[in-house]
């Protein structure tokens, strides 16, 4: 998205908007330790300033100019500030109205809708504002559609009006998360950058991973992993890392669809790994009412397996054609790493810390980043002036802008399943799809999420598909965290899929591969991905909480077994190349782990063991006879 900002030719151009930028950063640290905003005025200024910040930095069109503002973003500029402050001149005739609009209300409410939709567009694609329009449409056409779809039907005053005087539309749980907890985890993440935590990952990967078999690949692999963890953004992961883990991994033998498909498959991950994660996780916290610490700890164990299975794929791969680490010579050292950087490693430790203590998010999102300034005055090398500290408040706010927008705008789609009951409905659909079957109603939810997380952003399609999802999950018995976090997987996973794998085609990019074959490699990379949601459903030892130490043991085995099993079987190698024969044998093998009964697993691993037991006597022999 960065390169598609306005850069202003005229100095107060790009004066006004930092200020705007910093004064907004500045804004939301002093909210998250201060007395409470009233929600609807800080939810909204938050909404405003976002749209403003949109117009002022993003065109309307492909072709319009990148240095100089038009009049019309100018004017949808000071319009968009004008939706906060009517909330907040007339918010106590709102309030004593009590749902029933004045002619004002509708004309604001109308036009903080659609810039919210136009600003999306600019932002995140059509994608997401089309389904946001096609919602509408559904709520204005309720009386004219067949079947279960019809209802009663609204007008659109009615319509507008519900999503801007209420939190349920776009000053929802999603922009109020956003508000609250997003932005400032992003300017955290920026705050990082700039002191030179990204020269930390990189640096520490090579010296841990570089000169191992297919090194290179591992670096890229650990790298992205915590790059992603913290700034929650796939592709911004894959631009960063990628562009020195890609020519590593392209140099010491892995083919450009393969490098590009590693890195796509570890910045994904990201999102999914603890303690950050992606902006999604703070949003599955509001909407359960758990701590956020909850959702870490219960993400824990399925990231790990997530990581251990794109590791193992990695490495089957470099020991199957040879490929060889870089020389320890061209390598940086651990102590040395950590002697001039391995300070900046305190701010993570700090935050992961203080959220096991039990402090609120908001709060320790704003002690680290304190933290970070102090830490890294430490060194020469990552202290922070003035105008550093400035530019990463700058460059948070920025970095805000896409996910805030997108919040925003699946705030009305959201706004309008409360409104006409349409969750209850597709959750009954969804059932009916599974036939009654748990299985096939997650791999329908699965399905889902992987359609709708193709043209939309993982956050609202995490939304969306968990809003239709969760209760049809929970109509057998599943655990609420354990059917949100099977949701929230696939709806990152989508950055994968093709035909529009997004973070697949930022690293085809820069590797200079085919963008759909690197997307399917990705898919086959982040195998353990597609089965790890279902472990977890099954056996909910594997997200720790409220389980035995025993069950706990049992899922992690057998996870890493099944994770293990298809890993081989993918790569058609284990201790020496399979035939498909034992790649079917592991296939079967591995979907048989993933179910908790004893006779499943036991037949799963009975067959593990063959396969391992012939690759091992096979191996032996081809030693014996080139002996």
């Amino acid at each position: 998205m960065e390169a598609r900002y306005r850069v202003f030719e005229k100095k107060w151009l790009r004066l006004l908007v930092s200020g705007v930028a910093i004064a907004f950063a500045l804004y939301h640290l002093y909210a998250a330790y201060a007395i409470p905003f009233v929600t609807l005025k800080h939810r909204s200024l938050h909404v405003a300033i976002v749209l403003c910040l949109i117009f002022l930095l993003y065109p309307g069109r492909k072709k319009a100019s990148r240095k100089h503002l038009s009049l019309l973003d100018a004017v949808l500029a000071v319009v968009s500030l004008g939706t906060a402050g009517y909330i907040f001149i007339y918010y106590l005739d709102i309030v004593n109205r009590g749902g029933i609009p004045s002619a004002l209300d509708v004309t604001f409410a109308t036009i903080t809708c659609l810039l919210v939709l136009e600003a999306s567009r600019r932002v995140a694609g059509w994608e997401l504002t089309a389904m946001a329009a096609i919602f509408v449409a559904y709520a204005y056409l309720g009386p004219y559609l067949p079947g279960e779809f019809g209802h009663r039907g609204y007008t659109l005053s009615d319509i507008f009006n519900y999503m801007y005087v209420t939190t349920e539309g776009i000053f929802g749980d999603a922009i109020a998360v956003s508000a609250s907890f997003i932005i400032l985890f992003i300017i955290f993440g920026a705050f990082l950058s700039k002191s030179g935590m990204g020269t930390l990952f990189n640096d520490l990967s090579l010296a841990l991973a570089g000169s191992s078999k297919g090194g290179p690949a591992k670096v890229g692999v650990i790298a992205s992993a915590v790059h992603g963890s913290i700034n929650g953004s796939a592709v911004a992961s894959v631009v960063t890392t990628g562009s020195f883990t890609i020519p590593m991994m392209k140099r010491v033998g892995y083919k450009p669809e393969f490098a590009a498909a590693v890195e796509a498959t570890a910045a994904v991950g990201g999102q999914i790994l603890p303690p950050v994660m992606g902006a999604a996780a703070f949003i599955m916290a509001e909407t359960l009412g758990v701590p956020y610490v909850t959702i870490a700890i219960a993400a824990l164990i399925p990231a790990v397996m997530y990581y251990f299975g794109l590791l193992v794929q990695v490495h089957l791969r470099a020991d199957r054609d040879n490929l060889q680490g870089l020389s320890r010579d061209e390598l940086p050292k651990v102590k040395d790493v950590l002697r001039e950087r391995g300070h900046l490693l305190l701010p993570l430790i700090l935050l992961v810390a203080l959220l096991m203590m039990g402090y609120t998010p908001t709060l320790v999102a704003v002690v680290t980043i304190v933290a970070t300034v102090i830490i890294a005055a430490l060194r020469p090398s990552s202290r922070m002036g003035f105008r550093d500290i400035l530019a990463a408040l700058e460059t948070g706010v920025r970095d805000t802008l896409g996910v805030a927008a997108a919040c925003a705008s699946v705030g009305i789609t959201v706004g309008v399943f409360s409104l006409t009951g349409l969750g209850l409905k597709l959750a009954n659909i969804i059932l009916m799809m599974g036939s009654g079957s748990l299985f096939m109603t997650l791999f329908f939810t699965m399905i889902a999420s992987i359609i709708l997380g193709l043209g939309l952003p993982s956050i609202p399609c995490y939304i969306i598909t968990a809003t239709m999802a969760a209760p049809a999950l929970s109509t057998f018995g599943v655990d609420p965290l354990a059917s949100h976090l099977f949701v929230f997987y696939f709806g990152a996973i989508a950055n994968l899929t093709p035909p529009i794998a997004l973070a697949a085609f930022a690293g085809a990019g820069i590797a200079g591969s085919d963008p759909q074959r690197t997307g399917w490699i990705s898919c086959k990379l982040a195998l353990a991905g597609f089965i790890v949601p279902f472990i977890f459903i099954y056996k909910p030892g594997l997200m720790i909480l409220n389980s035995s130490v025993l069950d706990i043991a049992v899922a992690a085995v057998t996870t890493i077994l099944a994770v293990l099993a298809l890993a081989a079987a993918t790569e058609g190698f284990l201790l020496t190349r399979l035939n498909w024969a034992m790649r079917l044998v592991l296939i079967g093998a591995g979907v048989l782990l993933i179910f908790p009964e004893a006779v499943y697993m036991g037949t799963g691993l009975a067959a593990m063991v063959a396969v391992l037991m012939y690759q091992f006597l096979k191996k032996r022999g081809a030693v014996s006879i080139q002996a």
